[in-house]
């Protein structure tokens, strides 16, 4: 169950000022774990056997292989950098070696659909403007203890634009996140610097960067986002963000839903792409 609410205009002024909004309480213990219990599972059922895609924003291009790139309409398994030995065994079980799911749970997952079209999620969204929802994108992040890897800075547009920019990001608490198991960092503000790059399919196959604003992010005024189970972080699509590395023994797991309207244009050079047989949908 989640908590019905309806954003206040105080609410609405600091979404429009800093880029983000934290919104606690926003769902209930139940729910959280029952998503926990339910991404348990489908690691669970996960043949790894000749998968092995490695997510990393270090080098996104470099590690872009296929099976990411045919993940906008499936459920894929992405695992840590560090869960490997050199000689390509895992260093520990699978269950503590996947970095994330993606990247269409909402659409194949009774579990996380159900969870992703709620009443409450639809007046978040129509709440913050977006009029024409449509579900895009939708993560499991489980940022494991020790190894949970690095996001660097970015924001969610570099890799979900629309035209005009109408994209909302929906990031989940599960667990509670802390400075200590890599919670989220965001730069107050930020969102008002401007698109800085896209990250698109290359021709040929791949993908590449198209930059746009090469000026150094100033991270120098990033603060962390430190949230109780249950919060919900609600993301403007040009917000600069990032997650530094859980080298504690906690986990920090969370669900992230992406959200645009069906009123812009989605480029087909986006890198994530779906099939003519699964289109975008909507609550």
């Amino acid at each position: 169950m989640l908590l019905r609410m309806n954003l206040s205009a105080a609410q609405l002024a600091s979404y429009d000022r800093d880029g983000f909004l934290v919104l606690e309480d926003f769902v209930d213990a139940e729910a959280c774990a029952g998503l926990r219990e339910r991404a348990a599972e489908l690691v669970r059922d996960f043949d790894p056997e000749g998968v092995v895609s490695i997510f990393s924003t270090h080098e996104q291009t470099r590690t872009s292989d296929d099976y990411f790139l045919e993940s906008g309409d499936k459920i894929h398994f992405f695992f840590e950098e560090n869960a490997f030995h050199p000689d390509g065994t895992l260093r520990q079980s699978k269950e503590r070696s996947i970095n994330k799911i993606g990247h269409a749970l909402h659409d194949l997952d009774p579990a996380f659909d159900k969870f992703s079209r709620t009443p409450e999620i639809k007046q978040l969204v129509s709440d913050l403007g977006i009029e024409e929802p449509l579900l895009l994108q939708s993560m499991y992040i489980f940022k494991q203890p020790r190894i949970g890897g690095e996001v660097t800075c970015h924001h969610d547009a570099t890799f979900l634009y629309t035209e005009p920019l109408r994209l909302v990001g929906l990031w989940f608490a599960l667990e509670d996140a802390t400075v200590d198991n890599g919670c989220l960092w965001a730069i107050p503000g930020g969102h008002r610097l401007g698109l800085k790059s896209r990250f698109m399919r290359a021709e040929g196959g791949g993908t590449r960067f198209k930059v746009i604003d090469d000026t150094p992010w100033p991270e120098e005024k990033v603060q962390p986002l430190e949230v109780k189970k249950g919060t919900v972080i609600v993301l403007h699509g040009l917000l600069p963000h990032l997650s530094r590395e859980n080298r504690s023994p906690k986990s920090r797991q969370a669900y992230t839903l992406h959200v645009i309207d069906a009123s812009s244009n989605y480029p087909s050079e986006n890198w994530l792409q779906r099939s003519l047989e699964m289109p975008l949908r909507g609550f």
